[in-house]
């Protein structure tokens, strides 16, 4: 981990030195352990704040929207994906972006590794091969990183970056051993009923902080449907149908272009599941248009395009 650090710091130093960027957008240590946070190095000596570890889970795509100058990204297989489909959408232009692409290790869910010490105060976490070494006072314990995972991590796809312009490390392993399709089938053979009721139960605890959203890349509207007051399409309060008509709506506007990059569920701060609702939906789109999003910078996103062969006889008329 430390060589991979190193090479992110020398390529970001001479990035900017050469005068190439006029940022680099990658990650530093959080003021508490078990966090990384966006970083945005604008000097050859700030580059020297950049690192890298299990712990990066904001999908950094995000921070590339709507930026004029050309900025270099730090981006593992899932955020390569979401800069593809930016790229396709117009968000981001590709002579812009000078993406340091590089391998994913499978990121933690530092709540998985709370829940293993209840009551316990993490001073520092090492990564020590495939170990997590974690230790505060009076105590020191070691994890496989395997059993603290987050659950999309499991079930990538892609961890190797998708497009880049140097590579950072070498190439690993392509997925993270999880079938990605199990993921929708507990959903599947539910009849109606029984499906709302379990996606009632997945989000009733929401409280409407809009982290989920804000965290999303894909969600870079202006003005987002949940603030429009005219005309209003979902009410403001966290009363039982205004945090289901939230939820539905916003996965219905990511189908076809959500690379399943978990962002939503480690932003959530009371640690709902959104990927139990996402999931089908994207299985549905694979099945469906065999796409999947992110792969192709000149490929259509299936719901942005008209086809005569749509299996819906109303789409013929």
């Amino acid at each position: 981990m430390q060589e991979l650090i190193k090479q992110i710091r020398d390529s970001a130093r001479q990035l900017l030195e050469e005068g190439k960027v006029h940022c680099v957008i990658g990650y530093r240590q959080g003021s508490i352990p078990m966090r990384a946070q966006p970083y945005f190095a604008y000097t050859p000596e700030e580059a020297d704040n950049l690192t890298w570890s299990c712990f990066c889970t904001h999908n950094l795509a995000k921070y590339l929207i709507g930026r004029k100058e050309p900025s270099a990204i730090v981006a593992q297989g899932c955020v390569t994906r979401n800069i593809a489909g930016l790229i396709q959408e117009n968000q981001v232009k590709r002579e812009n972006i000078f993406i340091l692409g590089l391998n994913s290790p499978g990121m933690i869910d530092h709540r998985r590794v709370q829940a293993r010490l209840p009551g316990k105060i993490i001073h520092e976490v090492l990564e020590v091969s495939d170990h997590l070494v974690i230790s505060g006072p009076g105590f020191e314990e070691k994890f496989l990183k395997r059993d603290v995972k987050r659950d999309n991590c499991y079930t990538c796809t892609n961890r190797n970056p998708v497009i880049y312009d140097q590579l950072i490390g070498e190439k690993g392993e392509e997925t993270g051993g999880g079938n990605i399709d199990k993921v929708a089938a507990p959903w599947e053979g539910l009849g109606s009923d029984e499906r709302w009721k379990r996606f009632q139960e997945t989000f009733k605890e929401c409280i409407r902080c809009y982290a989920c959203r804000d965290a999303c890349p894909l969600c870079y509207c202006r003005e987002c449907f949940v603030d429009e007051s005219r005309p209003q399409w979902c009410g403001k309060t966290v009363d039982e149908s205004d945090v289901y008509a939230f939820h539905i709506l916003r996965a219905f506007h990511c189908a076809g272009r959500c690379t399943d990059c978990g962002a939503c569920e480690s932003a959530c701060p009371v640690g709902i599941k959104m990927r139990r609702l996402t999931s089908k939906i994207e299985k549905d789109i694979r099945e469906m248009y065999g796409f999947t999003p992110g792969l192709d910078t000149e490929a259509i996103p299936p719901l942005s395009v008209y086809r005569p062969d749509d299996s819906e006889e109303f789409m013929r008329k």
